[in-house]
């Protein structure tokens, strides 16, 4: 797997411009609506933001953008910006800002006057040759001159987004492009965006047969191959081995119950949007459930519980089901109805920092296995509509830090990040192209406990409030193989790979000796590809490649004779020729080991 880290993969260094990035590439989204304009007369103008790999500008056209208007509308951007001597501000009143756009025919834009808050500064930003001045409402900053700097910059692509990103309101062309201060940053940034391209999970999805979506079935709902089901059920085996290792036990939970838990646990009141509508079961209302933790609470509470049992690890692959926006749908990576690597723990106070500190020795270890760094970060207590009062939130973020601490592990501060129930570490992945992935977490709940009465008998014989841990590993089984295999670009480790090793005789006549290899390899419970039927070598070899399995064995008359293999690994390694006995031991060491590379 030599090219997982490959420099075609990694962004350079950026060079240091006479502003920052993100006010070139605002500046730029401005002289690509003024261009837009331009060419397209009539056009309604939504916002164009910078964002973390360039910029987009929303668009209303009476026609539909191509990807040939592209090259145009670059075209017409060289143009403006080497006849815009300055970039000028202007500040005005809310009711001058609402006359000018007005004028313009600017709906959008005058709705966008009423978002600014009362006693903020309203200010337009103008540019193009003197007398035609082209002008957006915007809070800046921009550059002083598109004339007077070098920049480089590329329209990659288009989309559709709805207004302010409400699904109710109209529907606006996208267009995103990108911008850099040297001609070899933007060189670098388009290969790897063709790289991202190449790693995309779905395009490998179709390629290697790992996963599908259906209409039939609704948008949001993923369908697992039996390629992919095999690099789940293996994630599945090393979760539940080190769970057992660590003291989780096993449970399972319903995927529907009565409307009134959800009441309980509040999510009916704070995570309504999400949910899915109830349906009506006897005479009453369930729902499919968004969290597991829930009916771990109901376990809980099924008889009282002791001091002694505590700590209580409870681990369950539970799927849930959560209604997200068509429009932010994705593949594998956003999704509604998805399987979490969940568990809770319940524990007391004097517990609480030594079982965060085992949750953070796991995350590391499954993070290492599959070769991802990554960055945590500390969430403290929100500013507003919180529960608990100061000294519970006080404690339990000392708890978080001093877990961190025995371990060496180093916190960013994520101030006022905390849930609404308490604070938590979150984790986040950076994978083979330098992307950066939402995943672990850890919480402290206070409001769970509360909510549902959850006490148990200390050591006094008194009754006291437990505290719920709630944490998850792999964050989703759904979002973390999705960036899983774009971070291997579908080359999964040989541990996990759908086929281990692919067998391949160099003629019919050595098909004998291959199928004692292929049941060799079975038999200790190997996944072979047993490619014996009568066909040409080289496309077989051609098959396996595209396959991604990471072995081949080549047999022949001299491997028959001498119980030796001829290896060739996936990729550009060279073929070598080795007792069978020796390769046996050598891929053991890759499964038992689970490798990452």
């Amino acid at each position: 797997m030599a090219d997982q880290h490959s420099a075609a993969a990694q962004m350079p260094q950026l060079v240091e411009g006479p502003f920052p990035l993100s006010t070139l590439r605002h500046s730029v989204a401005h002289l690509m609506a003024s261009a837009v304009q331009n060419l397209f007369p009539g056009v309604r103008f939504g916002f164009g933001p910078s964002i973390e790999h360039g910029f987009y500008y929303d668009f209303d056209l009476p026609e539909p953008l191509t990807e040939k208007d592209l090259a145009r509308i670059e075209k017409e951007m060289r143009r403006i910006a080497q006849h815009s001597p300055a970039i000028q501000m202007r500040t005005v009143t809310r009711e001058e800002a609402r006359k000018i756009l007005a004028g313009q025919g600017q709906d959008f834009k005058v709705e966008a006057v009423d978002l600014i808050p009362e006693g903020e500064a309203i200010t337009f930003y103008y540019h193009g040759p003197e007398g035609k001045e082209w002008g957006d409402l915007c809070e800046g900053p921009h550059l002083d001159s598109f004339k007077d700097h070098k920049f480089f910059f590329k329209l990659l692509s288009l989309a559709g987004a709805y207004w302010r990103g409400d699904e109710k309101n109209p529907m606006m062309q996208r267009i995103y492009g990108t911008a850099f201060w040297t001609q070899a940053e933007l060189d670098a940034h388009l290969a790897w965006l063709e790289e991202v391209k190449r790693r995309d999970h779905r395009r490998l999805g179709s390629e290697l047969d790992l996963f599908s979506t259906h209409p039939e079935a609704g948008a949001g709902f993923v369908f697992w191959h039996p390629n992919l089901g095999t690099v789940r059920r293996c994630l599945e085996e090393l979760w539940w081995e080190q769970h057992e290792k660590n003291g989780y036990e096993p449970v399972y939970t319903p995927h529907v119950s009565r409307e009134s838990l959800f009441a309980v646990s509040g999510h009916l009141e704070n995570y309504a949007d999400m949910m899915y509508a109830p349906m009506e079961l006897d005479e009453m209302p369930y729902r499919v459930k968004p969290m597991n933790c829930p009916g771990h609470v109901l376990i809980y509470k099924d008889r009282g519980r002791s001091y002694r049992e505590l700590p209580l690890r409870w681990a369950e692959l539970g799927t849930v089901y959560r209604y997200e926006r068509s429009g932010v749908v994705h593949g594998m990576l956003r999704v509604r109805g998805f399987t979490q690597d969940d568990a809770h723990i319940f524990c007391s106070a004097d517990q609480l920092a030594d079982e965060i500190a085992g949750v953070c020795r796991m995350v590391d270890f499954f993070m290492k296995t599959f070769g991802f760094e990554y960055t945590a970060y500390l969430a403290t207590r929100p500013a507003e509509h919180t529960i608990g009062d100061a000294d519970i939130w006080e404690r339990a973020t000392q708890a978080l830090r001093d877990a961190a601490d025995s371990i060496g592990l180093k916190l960013e501060l994520d101030e006022g990040g905390g849930a609404f129930y308490g604070p938590k570490i979150d984790y986040k992945i950076k994978d083979a192209l330098g992307r950066e992935w939402q995943n672990s977490t850890i919480q402290c709940d206070f409001n769970l406990p509360q909510r549902f009465d959850m006490t148990f008998t200390n050591h006094e014989g008194k009754p006291e409030r437990p505290i719920m841990v709630h944490r998850a590993i792999l964050g989703s089984l759904e979002r973390f193989v999705g960036v899983l295999t774009e971070h291997y670009g579908g080359r999964f480790p040989f541990w996990c790979a759908p086929h281990q090793v692919a067998v391949i005789p160099i003629r019919e006549e050595h098909s004998a000796y291959a199928k004692t290899l292929v049941d060799r390899l079975r038999g200790q419970r190997y996944r072979v590809e047993a490619m014996l039927e009568a066909g040409h070598m080289n496309k077989k070899i051609k098959t396996a490649q595209k396959a991604q399995i990471p072995f081949m064995l080549i047999v022949g008359e001299r491997e028959a004779q001498d119980g030796t293999v001829a290896v060739r690994p996936r990729g550009d390694g060279d073929q070598v020729v080795v007792p069978f006995e020796d390769f046996l031991s050598k891929i053991e060491i890759l499964r038992r080991d689970r490798v990452a590379e």
